[in-house]
């Protein structure tokens, strides 16, 4: 562990003590003031102040209590240095002007402002500042790797398309393309630091309603019709307070994260809730953790309280890869005091995670930690959650019986393991429901609907979307599961579901098979079905490939179409595309839609194969 990264987060008090791996640890709970010339202090994980779970009328109030503390948010460079520690307090102060800023131009309680979701202190002041305002905040996604300028203007102008905001806020170095969205959208468009200078004239705030609309949430994956997630304060704050009893949240416990702010794991359970449940956090960007994933576990290590982190299953796995044969885990990293591994976004891989297990055991990572979980935008976050100290749980259940398709006897029983995913969060019923619409049993897999304050609102501006996935107080989630002993496993969304010839295949089986050849990682394999000239369906399979020579391409093709026969029983088309080519939502969730899309429309080209 270099010096510089040390002083970021182990220099805290005079009176640390260092453990067996040269960690400072905090004995004291005074609030540290860093002088003139000193280094940026990290807020404590510990305080005097009450711990209150999420117990408030609205989120206006969570801040106002949080404020009274020392805790709050920890922004880091690259190399997982301290670049600026920001309270509660401090935050609050800011936010307090841009709702000023925002009530002088003219917006009222109900008008939509667009930001783009950059992980730092401004995001954090005009989300809370539109929140005091009564103005909904839109966290808008940033730019990524796939799909270039172009895209990204059509990908947040439909986003706004949908919210109508009056003003779009984005960082300087973005100003070309967030400009170019806004007046596509006949927005006006402000960038941060333009905003920080305007006049903040004192203006009575409107007094919030637990009913109201706090922020609009948009799926990770909104394109061409973009569904808005309406989360009112009430449901918020009953999620945050759901979520950490069950994580069963300690006065010692401090979160690490890389996610996203536009995704609702990132944005309401690494910001707003350490807001509500008052406790402090450290982050990285999302671009940061890409480049070096390490640093993730570096901040973890460095953490002399209890961490609590979560990832989908791909950050698990860089972490893993990144890992070389010379590194000496145990000198590098401690892990050992990482309470809580969330794990959620995605479905969730027991092989990839058993890997983490085996590269990091040395650095005091129990697999104990693992905390998988369910949940989606459209329940403001949290379904449900592992109890914690339970670890990953599997149960092998037979492929057929997942895709509810007759058990072809003339071959061998295929398994897959699903994860269980835990129990429902405090205050929320879920129920899986077959296809009279009626719950059926322990171990029978159907549709999963889930019921309780945490829920949305509507989705905002799209009555048939809402009434289509909404009933009677009910949230059809749109994934297939069962219940075993009041614990829910996920095996997929309905959506995805291949249906060939009468016979059902998920995605999630064709995709795994072809991982197991040599060379491929996660998210290497994106499986749909396509129709052919003469009218039949197939699976279509669009894998990575990082081999040059034409013939290996073709030996590795053929091995391909014969490993995805062996699942399917037929034929298939194999198109092997270039490397980082398989399009990825903001939460870094393969997009099989989007693959589908773009392969049908010529945007992914596959490399021609030698005859």
């Amino acid at each position: 562990m270099s010096g510089s990264a040390t002083d970021a987060i182990g220099q805290r008090s005079r009176n640390s003590v260092c453990n067996n791996n040269g960690l400072s640890l905090m004995t004291d709970t005074a609030t540290l003031v860093p002088t003139m010339h000193s280094k940026p202090v990290p807020t404590p994980n510990d305080d005097a102040l009450p711990r209150r779970f999420a117990d408030f009328a609205t989120f206006g109030e969570a801040i106002d209590y949080a404020a009274k503390g020392t805790r709050g948010l920890n922004f880091h460079n690259p190399r997982g240095e301290l670049m600026r520690a920001y309270t509660f307090a401090e935050m609050r102060l800011d936010a307090l002007a841009v709702a000023r800023r925002l009530i002088a131009r003219g917006l009222v309680p109900g008008d939509r402002v667009a930001i783009i979701a950059e992980t730092g202190p401004d995001f954090a002041a005009l989300f809370c500042g539109a929140v005091y305002a009564g103005v909904w905040p839109v966290p808008l996604p940033l730019p990524t790797s796939f799909g270039g300028k172009d895209n990204y203007i059509d990908q947040i102008a439909v986003q706004m398309a949908s919210a109508e905001p009056k003003l779009l806020f984005f960082p300087e170095e973005l100003a070309g393309m967030a400009m170019a969205a806004a007046e596509r959208q006949g927005c006006g468009g402000v960038s941060w630091e333009s905003f920080a200078t305007e006049a903040a004239p004192e203006a009575a705030l409107p007094t919030l309603d637990p009913d109201a609309i706090c922020f609009l949430q948009y799926s990770s994956g909104s394109t061409r019709f973009p569904h808005g997630v309406a989360v009112t304060h009430r449901s918020l704050l009953a999620n945050v307070a759901a979520h950490s009893h069950g994580m069963e949240l300690g006065e010692n416990d401090r979160c690490v994260s890389w996610l996203p702010w536009y995704h609702d794991m990132g944005l309401v359970g690494c910001f707003l809730s350490p807001i509500g449940n008052q406790f402090s956090v450290d982050y990285l960007k999302t671009e940061d953790f890409a480049r070096r994933p390490l640093a993730w576990l570096d901040l973890i290590s460095r953490n002399p309280g209890n961490s609590v982190s979560f990832s989908p299953t791909f950050g698990y796995d860089i972490c893993a890869r990144r890992v070389s044969s010379q590194t000496n885990v145990a000198e590098r990293f401690d892990l050992s005091r990482w309470r809580i591994a969330g794990n959620g976004a995605d479905m969730i891989r027991p092989d990839v995670m058993q890997n983490f297990v085996n590269v990091f055991a040395d650095a005091g990572f129990k697999a104990s930690a693992f905390l998988p979980s369910y949940g989606l935008a459209e329940a403001t976050l949290a379904v449900t959650l592992m109890p914690p100290g339970e670890g990953i749980r599997v149960e092998l259940v037979e492929e057929e019986r997942l895709s509810g398709s007759p058990r072809d006897l003339s071959r061998p029983a295929r398994y897959r393991a699903i994860v269980n995913c835990g129990k429902p969060v405090r205050d929320m019923i879920v129920q899986v429901r077959g296809e009279n619409d009626q719950p059926v049993g322990d171990h029978h897999i159907g549709k999963v609907w889930c019921r309780g304050t945490s829920l949305m609102h509507s989705y905002y501006r799209d009555p048939e979307a809402t009434a289509a996935c909404m009933a009677d107080g009910w949230l059809d989630t749109g994934d297939m599961g069962y219940m075993a002993d009041g614990y829910l496993f996920i095996v997929g969304r309905a959506k995805d579901m291949i249906i060939i010839n009468g016979k059902n295949h998920w995605p999630q089986d064709i995709e795994w098979a072809v991982e197991q050849l040599p060379g491929f990682h996660q998210g290497d394999i994106a499986a749909f079905a396509v129709e052919t000239e003469n009218g039949e369906e197939v699976p279509a399979v669009l894998v990575h490939c990082r081999v040059s020579d034409p013939a290996e391409r073709r030996k590795l093709h053929d091995e391909i179409r014969d490993k995805v026969r062996s699942i399917t029983g037929m034929n298939c088309v194999v198109e092997l595309v270039p490397p980082r080519t398989l399009p990825r939502t903001s939460s870094g969730k393969l997009s099989r839609a989007k693959a589908k899309k773009l392969y049908l429309s010529g945007e992914i080209e596959p490399f021609r194969l030698a005859a």
